[in-house]
């Protein structure tokens, strides 16, 4: 076997087209990065793209740093253990690793093995995906695309999500330039349902696969819940997307919330495969 790094992202998603396209649901992030990259190339400036090779490609992994390595489902057993030998025999610092279960572990105990790290469970998600939407009744307002003018609500609403979502030691994003590549340079977008006075939830999408989009983050703030804002806005965002083009739309939840897996799933949203969040002390 052989690891190939990849300049750029169509000639890594062209190398990588046989593990990725079995199962584009459970490859979402992937893809998503790599969209990001094609449109935007300086989020991500240090962006690492390898293919594994034996005859031919059957392993892909991505890494922006500061953030995990993120590991394809491979066409061949020995993949894990061996991306994880190279990239530590090249010095290649892996802060932790994500993706479906069970490459995602494999990966993560193979790294613990060769270098004696630590191995801490981040977060344990649900990848789901829905072709059609069931759209709430009843609930009050509507939903608009974010504005530019509407920046510090939506940065302070997703400060307030990383807060309560995310584990204290998980990498952070740059807000504001998040905003900017959503809304200011629309590659992607923010939605916020308005119940006729002022925003109440918010909804992002971007990511997209050949065939999709992922949908989030979902935040309202604790004294709007309950209410169905936030079941109504991803329902109103997921058809739209659908009706735009997309054949399916992805989201990650949670699996410990079932509150937010009960959300989805009302709306039309089922469960693909499990993922995992894992970081290397």
């Amino acid at each position: 076997m052989r690891l190939q790094a990849h300049s750029d992202a169509p000639a890594f998603l062209a190398a990588a087209a046989p593990v990725l396209a079995g199962d584009e649901a459970r490859h979402n992030l992937v893809y998503g990065i790599c969209s990001t990259l094609v449109d935007v190339p300086e989020a991500y400036p240090t962006a690492h793209l390898w293919t594994v090779a034996d005859d031919a490609v059957v392993g892909a992994a991505v890494m922006t740093p500061p953030f995990n390595v993120v590991v394809a489902r491979p066409l061949d057993p020995d993949v894990m253990s061996f991306a994880a030998r190279v990239l530590h025999e090249e010095g290649i610092a892996v802060p932790g690793v994500t993706g479906a279960v069970p490459e995602v572990g494999d990966f993560a105990r193979a790294w613990q093995e060769l270098t004696g790290a630590g191995l801490h469970l981040r977060m344990s998600q649900g990848i789901y995906a829905a072709r059609e939407v069931q759209l709430p009744e009843g609930t009050p307002g509507g939903s608009r695309p974010a504005r530019p003018e509407d920046r510090k609500v939506v940065v302070d609403w997703l400060r307030a999500f990383q807060a309560e979502a995310l584990p204290a030691d998980a990498p952070q994003a740059n807000l504001d330039a998040l905003f900017d590549r959503r809304v200011v340079r629309s590659t992607a977008g923010f939605e916020l349902w308005d119940d006729g006075s002022k925003p109440v939830s918010l909804c992002g999408y971007g990511g997209r696969t050949p065939h999709g989009i992922r949908i989030g983050p979902v935040y309202t703030p604790p004294v709007l819940r309950a209410r169905g804002y936030a079941s109504a806005l991803v329902a109103s965002v997921t058809k739209r997307l659908l009706d735009g083009g997309r054949d399916y739309c992805f989201l990650y939840t949670d699996l410990a919330n079932p509150t937010s897996n009960r959300i989805y799933t009302n709306v039309g949203y089922e469960l693909v495969c499990e993922s995992a969040e894992y970081a290397f002390e």
